[in-house]
Parts: structure tokens; sequence; C-alpha cells
């Protein structure tokens, strides 16, 4: 081997060493980007991972990578979708839908306010907070909604105009023991 492939291959190793062996996009991956407090860049809002969140505005953008000039992957339009935060890198979050379908938005896209989704089959909005109870209304699967608050087994929502409780089972946008005041 001649000095200038030996150089030549030096120089690729050395390249191919400081290349990151997992971005914090990787598809793999669901961890935040590693903290970059040395140099003053933030590494995220150091809220917990996963969380659910709600799209803030009728037409989001989601991009295949964490910054504005990664290509925009599909289009989101319905305000008050819920998602589920599932990485942060910087000021963008990686999220995900209640079908899977995931990708990166910038923060300001996102609205801390809870909502769900009726996923596959109709669920009951009961008055109280028991199967027995009266039957307010019938939601239909890809019915969102507001979520009030949960306790137990049961979260109370307000859809439309109407108002009441849902088993935290009939409905996404929501951890299955998780307190919402």
């Amino acid at each position: 081997m001649g000095i200038r492939s030996s150089i030549l291959l030096c120089a690729a190793l050395v390249a191919f060493a400081g290349f990151p062996a997992s971005a914090p996009w990787g598809t793999g991956s669901a961890h935040a980007a590693p903290d970059k407090s040395a140099t003053g860049q933030r590494a995220g809002s150091g809220l917990p991972i996963p969380r659910f969140a709600s799209l803030r505005s009728d037409e989001v953008n989601v991009r295949t990578g964490p910054g504005s000039r990664y290509p925009v992957d599909w289009v989101f339009k319905r305000k008050a979708m819920p998602v589920e935060i599932v990485a942060e890198y910087e000021n963008w979050r990686k999220i995900r839908d209640w079908q899977g379908a995931s990708g990166w938005v910038h923060q300001s896209l996102l609205t801390g306010k809870r909502s769900f989704i009726v996923p596959a089959k109709p669920a009951n909005l009961h008055k109280t907070p028991a199967a027995s109870a009266e039957v307010v209304a019938k939601l239909e699967p890809e019915v969102t909604g507001e979520i009030r608050s949960c306790a137990g087994d049961w979260c109370r929502v307000k859809v439309a105009a109407a108002s009441g409780w849902i088993e935290r089972t009939s409905m996404w946008g929501v951890y299955k023991s998780e307190p919402i005041n």
C-alpha cells in the first residue's frame, strides 16, 4: 500500500470515527438528543418522554427530520388532534399519531391542552363514570374531543356540545393510569 493510499485510508477512518453512531432522529431510537448544555444549546424541554399533546393549528407540516431543511412528509389538517411526543431535539418534537405514523414538528405547532380520539370502534359517553350510567352520546370512530380530567378508569370529556365520561380504554390520548386534573 502506497503512502497516498495510507493517508486516504487514515483520513477516511478519522472522518468515520467522528460520525455519530445514532442520530436523535433515527428510526430505531425514541430517546431525546444528548444534552448540549455545555455548548449553550437546548437539548429539549426537559419534560417527560413520551407524553401527549395536541396540534395547535388546522395545518401542521410533519417533516422527515428535526429542522426546516428536512422535507415535509405530510400535513395534518385537524386542529386539536392528539399526538404523542416520542422524542425531542432542540425546538423540534418527534410525534406519533393514533394510527402510528410519525414525524417531526416544530414545538410552536403543539399545545399542552389534552385531547382524545376514538380510535376504532364506537364509544359511549356516559352521564357519570360508570358503565351502567345513562349514555349521553355515542361517539363514532375518529371523533375528537377535549379531556377535562381523568381518575381511575374514566375520563371526563367534552365533545362539541356534549360533556360526560368515557372509559380510558375507549379512547387514545391518555396513558393507562395517568392522572389529569
